[in-house]
């Protein structure tokens, strides 16, 4: 009779393949495989629950709707920097160009909200094309400061072309919809972003096992020996801007289909630092990095949130005057710690914990 050991080494452990298409899967063991279905279930399960009034709430799926949407953007990014090598400080203002495309699309032409959430990434993608223009003569810290020139620039277009934007009023939206399903509940809506999201990583992963995100990393690595093989530098520089904007453009749509309005103050240059910080945080080339370091700095603003609003209701309730200020300090001095002492962000601790587990129940220890 075969052994725990045994059994758990050959359908979770074990990381032989055995042709090249099984080492090319996207979920390439029984570990990645299991984990992923039962993600699915308990997802399945915390919807089905919630219907019956059991577990998450309308505030806990809008948490969720903040995760599933900054996810969808910082995939964008972390296809730019992590996989591409390509600094850029104007995620939120490609954003923020999605953001009005959908709004004006649906306000002003009626159009669908899903086939604007396409244009919106479609429009996004050719300012990223625009903007990556430069990237073919600079790099590194000058063709960061163009794109921060781009984001200021977009930031006063929304804020004073008050008779396209409305300016600082924003453009409100009507309650989405998707085939006459209504969105207007945020647990309807977090179905459809998981949807979506499930989707766009199916994306990204299939862009980085592909000839382009092959060529992106050669870029990454050495511009120069990736263009003496015979890669397209400028091509594929202006390709990574156009994908990482499309996916941006896709986010700031669906998010502002979460908010019901498109207003500047949610796609300022703030944003883009918050964005950088979750790709830096969850690991830089790993697309499941990117996964933990959205979960790791959209959470923690709301658990310093809960934090303060307790010790208020607690103890003082005027301590949320010396408080309040104090969580961005916290906030911000939780990302500097964690690259200082985590270079390679959350996934390297995943990775830890993985290899862990691939040896387990009979991991080496060293005397």
């Amino acid at each position: 009779m075969r052994s725990f050991s045994e059994i758990y080494s050959d359908y979770f452990s074990s990381t032989a393949v055995y042709s090249y298409r099984e080492d090319e899967r996207i979920f390439r063991t029984r570990f990645m495989r299991v984990w992923f279905l039962i993600l699915l279930i308990a997802v399945a399960i915390t919807l089905v629950a919630s219907m019956f009034g059991i577990g998450a709430n309308e505030y806990h799926y809008f948490i969720g709707n903040l995760i599933l949407v900054n996810l969808i953007a910082a995939i964008g990014l972390q296809l730019l920097i992590g996989f591409t090598g390509l600094l850029s400080l104007g995620h939120a203002a490609f954003m923020g160009v999605g953001a009005y495309t959908s709004a004006l699309l649906i306000t002003e032409f009626g159009c669908p909200f899903i086939l604007s959430i396409l244009v919106a990434g479609l429009m996004a993608a050719l300012f990223g094309i625009i903007v990556g223009i430069p990237s073919l003569r600079i790099k590194g810290f000058y063709l960061m400061v163009a794109t921060l020139a781009f984001q200021f620039v977009i930031e006063y277009t929304i804020i004073h072309w008050d008779n396209l934007t409305r300016g600082i009023r924003g453009i409100e939206l009507p309650t989405p919809d998707l085939f006459g399903i209504s969105l207007q509940k945020n647990q309807a809506y977090f179905l459809f972003l998981f949807v979506l999201a499930i989707f766009f990583m199916w994306g990204a992963k299939n862009i980085t096992r592909s000839k382009i995100g092959r060529a992106f990393i050669a870029i990454r690595d050495n511009d120069v020996s990736a263009e003496i093989i015979g890669i397209s530098i400028f091509r594929y520089k202006l390709l990574s801007f156009a994908i990482s904007a499309f996916y941006a453009g896709v986010g700031g749509a669906l998010f502002a289909g979460l908010l019901r309005t498109a207003i500047p103050e949610e796609y300022v240059f703030i944003n883009s630092i918050i964005f950088l910080a979750m790709v830096l945080v969850g690991g830089l080339g790993r697309l499941v990095g990117t996964v933990f370091g959205v979960i790791f700095v959209t959470l923690v603003p709301v658990l310093l949130d809960l934090l303060v609003s307790f010790i208020a209701r607690v103890y003082d309730p005027n301590f949320t005057m010396y408080l309040g200020p104090m969580k961005e300090v916290v906030f911000g001095g939780l990302i500097i710690l964690f690259i200082i002492f985590e270079p390679e962000g959350l996934v390297g601790v995943w990775i830890r914990i993985r290899d862990y587990f691939k040896i387990w129940p009979l991991p080496y220890i060293s005397e």
